[in-house]
This record gives structure tokens, C-alpha cells and sequence, in this order.
């Protein structure tokens, strides 16, 4: 692929595969408590867990709390590993895809919402393809969640890049939209063949712009290989 810059990558739900009904099931398991309460008090109380202003046990107790009971050292230790667990499986695909980005000279980094234990995982046992990414940004780090305008432009300061550079990816319509609004190109992630075409097409623009701007400098132009259509 024809590389046009940069791909600003969303972890969970792209690379990282989403929860399955078991995964879901065990976490619920573990906090001993009715499904509904529990899952409304893990995502309410878990922005300041992703930016890092919580740490794991300190964010389990508080989910305990919020459920007017109290998890002792014991169960916060177990709710802290089943949920490392539930979101630790990854879409070998995309991982594949990451691999053949790298080595076709496309830029690429990452902007996910990610707690600091579940940041030391994924970097304790994917360093593999994790080293593709010149860019990590975890909200747990930066500060900054998005779909926080902060946590986009912490990426673009990273990157020494202009907006319009840097493509992003990501699962939910919220956040694509917000990186739209600041001046990113945004895809929404349906799934890895869906992806590979629109970088197809990124790179195929890419090389016609670099051709015309050779022209108009009175440059030879000689763009090679297979031409691709457009889908």
C-alpha cells in the first residue's frame, strides 16, 4: 500500500477484539452483584479510572460503593484480573494489518481510553506489535479521554503532524466525530476488509497528488504499478 501519512489508531473494538458475552459475564460473576447496577456503576465511574486519576483498586472500590457494598482486598484483586482478562483478546487480522502498514511506511500510533493496569498489560505481552506504534497515547498517561478535543490534540502535538495528515480510526461514531471537529480524517471501523480499502484509497490519493505536484514543477512523472479501482 501507497503510504499518504500517518494512521491514528483506536485500540478497543479495532486492534483489541470487544468482550465477549462470557468475558462480560465472568466480571459480573466476580462482583457478586445483579448485572444492570453493575455495569452502569463500571462505566459511570470510569473516566477518571482511564485518565489515570484512579488507580485499579481505588476505581473497584468505589464501583463497590456505588453498589452499597464493599469489595474487600481479596475480591478487588479478582475484579481487577477478570477485567484485565475480558479485554485482553486481539483481532489477529488487524494485527496482521498493523505488521504490513509498518512495513509499507505508513505512520502509526494509538489513542485509546485505557486504565494504567490494562496500559502495562497490553505492553507486558504485545510488545510485538505494540513497537509499530511511534505514537502510544493512553488516556491514562496523557490525561485526556476522548472524545476530550485535549486527548486529539495531545496526539496531533505528539506527532509534529498537521491535522489533515493524520487519519483516524476508530469503533463509535462519537469519537470519529470528534476528531473530524478537530480537523482529522476520520473513518468509522466496521471491520479489517473495510479498512484495507479505504487505505487503498487514502494511498492510491496520495500518490496521484504527489504525481501532479511533480508535473506542475515540470518534473517527469512516473507513477508505477497496477492501477486500482476506486471502491
Amino acid at each position: 500500500m501507497t503510504s499518504p501519512g500517518t494512521v491514528l489508531f483506536d485500540l478497543f473494538g479495532v486492534i483489541a477484539l470487544p468482550r465477549s458475552p462470557e468475558e462480560r459475564a465472568a466480571l459480573v460473576s466476580t462482583a457478586g452483584t445483579p448485572a444492570p447496577p453493575f455495569w452502569d456503576a463500571y462505566w459511570r465511574l470510569r473516566p477518571p479510572y482511564d485518565r489515570g486519576e484512579l488507580t485499579g483498586p481505588a476505581y473497584w472500590r468505589e464501583v463497590g460503593a456505588a453498589l452499597g457494598t464493599r469489595f474487600d482486598p481479596a475480591r478487588v484483586g479478582a475484579l481487577i484480573d477478570a477485567d484485565l482478562a475480558s479485554w485482553s483478546a486481539v483481532d489477529e487480522e488487524m494485527v496482521a494489518l498493523v505488521g504490513e502498514l509498518a512495513a509499507t511506511g505508513w505512520r502509526l500510533a494509538l489513542l485509546s481510553n485505557i486504565p494504567p493496569e490494562l496500559a502495562d498489560h497490553y505492553e507486558e505481552r504485545h510488545t510485538a506489535w505494540l513497537r509499530h506504534f511511534d505514537v502510544r497515547a493512553f488516556s491514562c498517561r496523557t490525561g485526556h479521554a476522548k472524545p476530550d478535543p485535549a486527548a486529539y490534540a495531545w496526539c496531533l502535538r505528539a506527532l509534529a503532524a498537521p491535522p489533515r495528515d493524520v487519519l483516524f480510526v476508530d469503533d463509535r461514531e462519537e469519537n470519529v466525530a470528534a476528531a473530524r471537529a478537530a480537523g482529522l480524517r476520520g473513518v468509522l471501523f466496521t471491520g479489517a476488509a473495510g479498512l484495507r480499502a479505504t487505505l487503498r484509497e487514502e494511498g492510491d490519493g496520495a500518490a496521484v497528488a504527489q504525481a501532479r505536484s511533480k508535473d506542475h514543477a515540470g518534473r517527469p512523472t512516473d507513477v508505477t504499478g497496477p492501477r486500482r479501482t476506486r471502491g
